[in-house]
């Protein structure tokens, strides 16, 4: 830092600044000493920065399933979002489980300046007691006073109902994602609520786990139900049912309609896949931005940005045959 600063004519503590809080000098200046820096090959030291200002230039980031498809974009974007900031993302997966999460948690937070935590499994005193220690936002989690990025799927899920209503579907199957799950009981809710107004009968079968080896195994008690269509909790659950349902020789649309959520397989999927379609890469983006905004004082704690949905009409959705519609109503 001294011989940047000697090289720069400045003091070591703008070169400091050049580094931390650029927006304290100018614009030609910060340029010249970023120039001189990488000519020198002078690179900061962040764990000396952190010893010094307990700033660490990190954030935490922890999603439920790093393997799920609807995870990828998330992260792509919350990592594009804070690289613009100068922060690195550090990456948790707690493999849907509370107590990996909250191990995670604890030690992240002593390198990191805030969290975001995707779709938590943890209860909420828990959460609270996190956001006491580090600025936390959350992701698909409600928790009144902290910082949340909310993907409501009621729109997309109405959409589903209403045009499998218009098919002539009369009994449909919701298969569910974890109880505890907040986007779960949106989606649950909101398909009870919109089957109710169009007539529609509707089981719950639990996949518990989002994968596709869950909806390959809920196959058999979808067939049971005597139901002409189901809508899965996610796009890998329906990508699991549509095995299933092909390794019995039940063809989807012709015999079954399936809905997926989350829009991350639809198109790859074959038949490609009707589905809710959210913004996974904007609610990363969004996560990022609410920290961001939090640890420099410019947002208040109970924030709450709501992102909306839409059904995607692909080729796994039909009208049922005439002998299922009779049985449906």
């Amino acid at each position: 830092m001294a011989d940047v600063a000697r090289a720069a004519g400045v003091s070591k503590s703008t070169v400091s600044r050049a580094f931390t809080q650029p927006e304290m000098l100018g614009t030609e200046t910060v340029e010249r000493i970023a120039a001189i820096a990488k000519t020198l090959g002078y690179v900061p030291n962040h764990t000396a920065r952190a010893l010094s200002t307990g700033r660490h230039g990190n954030l935490a980031l922890i999603v439920t399933d790093v393997a799920n498809p609807f995870f990828p974009p998330l992260i792509r974007a919350a990592q594009m979002e804070a690289d613009g900031s100068d922060f690195c993302v550090f990456l948790g997966n707690s493999d849907e489980n509370p107590r990996q999460e909250d191990k995670l948690v604890d030690r992240f937070v002593s390198q990191v300046e805030g969290l975001i935590l995707v779709g938590s499994r943890l209860g909420a005193e828990r959460i609270q007691h996190h956001a006491g220690r580090r600025p936390l936002v959350l992701i698909n989690r409600e928790v009144t006073g902290i910082p949340r990025v909310l993907i409501d799927s009621t729109t997309g899920v109405r959409q589903a109902i209403a045009h499998l209503a218009a098919l002539g579907h009369r009994h449909i199957v919701y298969v569910s994602g974890p109880s505890s799950s907040w986007a779960n009981r949106q989606r649950r809710n909101a398909l009870r609520l919109a089957a109710r107004q169009h007539g529609i009968e509707v089981d719950v079968l639990s996949a518990r786990v989002p994968s596709y080896e869950s909806g390959r195994a809920v196959v058999a008690e979808l067939i049971e139900s005597r139901a002409t269509a189901a809508v899965a909790f996610d796009d890998l659950i329906a990508q699991g049912i549509m095995t299933g349902m092909a390794e019995r020789g039940i063809p989807i649309p012709e015999a079954f309609s399936l809905v997926g959520c989350d829009d991350v397989l639809g198109a790859a999927t074959y038949p490609s896949l009707t589905t809710v379609s959210n913004r996974s890469d904007e609610a990363g983006r969004a996560g990022v931005t609410l920290l961001l905004d939090r640890l420099s004082g410019r947002m208040a704690g109970d924030t709450r940005v709501v992102l909306d949905t839409h059904l995607v009409v692909r080729q796994t959705t039909a009208a049922p045959a005439s002998g299922q519609r009779r049985q449906g109503g």
